[in-house]
């Protein structure tokens, strides 16, 4: 199979997913058997891309022009290869754990679910693909309407509100503040392509520089960028399957890899290094990561906990596309890898507790890790992960933005790191404390409680074992990684 038929194949196999779940919505193990199957492919495909092309660069395919040097038009590159290889693998994990959490928590509407989710897997894979802006953007917006859905899933008062917050603030920043950078891009240069080194140079200069960068990083809302972050926390009231979608999958992975693919490939990492553009990004960056994770510290609701965590951890990658050094970029690039296994395991062993005792505040869960091990356990290994601890991959990502940070002499960016990982280590391994050392609200040794069913808790088990599998394989994604920032 040539490159180019890989690249449609491993969108038109999540929509074939989307048509089978639709056709068989009333065979449920039908339904979900075709869509782990399409899932699988859909990963084997993205691994049989990366086996021809390595961490190499292929020629656009373009499969129709709108204006000249507006393409509609696809190809490989590492940092989209790397996220299609997350996104795909955690697709597996996900749907998995999806059917357990559906069926055991006796949701309703399981086909119209999978089908929205089937839908967003193949606008990400559109997203990590895209050749230029222009096709990114249209993909984009795509997720972003196929993800609706899920978000007002449970069709509650409180879930419609948190639906239209989601939509209305992606929309709204996506329309009115992105698209307006990407007109303006493409009126000064011609064209919207991804080129090493950026287009920009040559075409803008002085404070117009940052200007632009400014509608870009507030236009790519799903980064979560303060104040433009508040979708995120809203989007908590879906069931949890859909916030590990949200928040390791693909909508806030979508929008830090949009930040890097516009700071490596439009302006270029020398360009803003030399106009010093991004200089107030990475203190706004800075900012949002602190104050989203003390906000964290205050939240009772686990996912609301985890929301605000997410929100911190997204501007980690922002704040290593800022720095504007090669180190700052590859860090960013890493932590996108780094950030989904750990996090996915977060919502997931979350989503469990949910499903074994129904219990959402952490307030509630004293005691529970001593009769969910497994759970708890898992959730341990993610928070570490999170935390930066090695021999957890979260650790390599965390060193690199440090490594980026120290090559542009901001040592106030390296403490940034230091204090953001010490409120990481109070906000979650509190959660896990009272798990295991705590007795149970009503003064017991332990509530009488189980784990979830097995395809509750083997996924985060699974994930949890990734955190560690990506410590060893740091070098080789870094390795993978390099040729984004290497010299034209």
């Amino acid at each position: 199979m040539d490159t180019n038929t890989a690249i449609l194949l491993t969108m038109l196999l999540p929509l074939g997913a989307m048509v089978t779940n639709l056709v068989f919505r009333d065979s449920p193990n039908l339904r979900d058997g075709l869509t782990l199957a399409a899932s699988v492919a859909t990963f084997l495909t993205v691994l049989g891309i990366l086996s021809t092309v390595g961490n190499g660069t292929t020629e656009p395919m373009v499969l129709f022009e709108v204006l000249p040097g507006l393409d509609l038009a696809f190809n490989v590159e590492p940092l989209g290869l790397l996220f299609a290889i997350v996104a795909s693998g955690l697709w597996m994990v996900t749907h998995i754990y999806g059917i357990g959490y559906m069926r055991g928590n006796n949701e309703s509407h399981h086909a119209r679910f999978f089908a929205c989710f089937s839908l967003a897997i193949s606008a990400v894979m559109g997203i990590a693909f895209a050749a230029n802006m222009f096709t990114l953007f249209l993909f984009y917006e795509v997720l972003t309407l196929s993800t609706y859905p899920l978000v007002a899933h449970k069709g509650t008062p409180e879930a419609i509100r948190g639906a239209r917050t989601y939509l209305g603030v992606l929309l709204g920043t996506s329309i009115g503040l992105q698209l307006v950078a990407i007109i303006w891009t493409y009126v000064i240069t011609g064209t919207l392509d991804f080129e090493k080194g950026g287009i920009l140079a040559g075409h803008i200069s002085g404070p117009m520089v940052a200007v632009l960068l400014a509608l870009y990083a507030f236009g790519i809302g799903k980064a979560a960028l303060m104040p433009f972050h508040r979708w995120l926390p809203a989007a908590m009231v879906a069931p949890t399957p859909v916030s590990a979608l949200l928040h390791a999958v693909a909508v806030v992975k979508a929008g830090v890899f949009t930040m890097l693919k516009v700071g490596i490939y439009i302006f270029g990492i020398d360009f803003l290094a030399e106009t010093g553009a991004s200089e107030w990004l990475m203190w706004l960056a800075a900012f949002t990561i602190i104050a989203s994770s003390v906000v964290a510290l205050t939240k009772d609701n686990l996912k609301a906990r985890l929301a605000y965590s997410t929100v911190s951890q997204l501007s980690y990658i922002t704040l290593g596309m800022a720095l504007a050094t090669s180190m700052g970029a590859l860090g960013g690039g890493m932590h996108i890898a780094m950030h989904a296994m750990g996090k996915i395991t977060l919502f997931m062993c979350a989503g469990s507790i949910y499903v074994a005792t129904h219990k959402t505040n952490i307030s509630q869960m004293n005691g529970l890790g001593r009769v969910m091990p497994i759970t708890y356990f898992s959730f341990l290994v993610g928070a570490l992960s999170i935390i930066g601890l090695p021999p957890l991959g979260g650790s390599w990502s965390k060193w690199l933005l440090a490594v980026g940070a120290a090559d542009r002499d901001q040592w106030i960016m390296i403490a940034v790191l230091m204090v953001s990982s010490l409120l990481n280590v109070a906000y979650l391994l509190s959660i896990v404390g009272r798990g295991f050392f705590l007795p149970d609200s009503d003064g017991t040794a332990a509530p009488k409680v189980a784990e979830a069913p097995l395809l509750c808790w083997l996924p985060p088990a699974l994930t949890a074992f990734g955190c560690l599998v990506l410590f060893f394989i740091a070098g080789d994604i870094l390795n993978f990684l390099s040729p984004i920032v290497a010299p034209n």
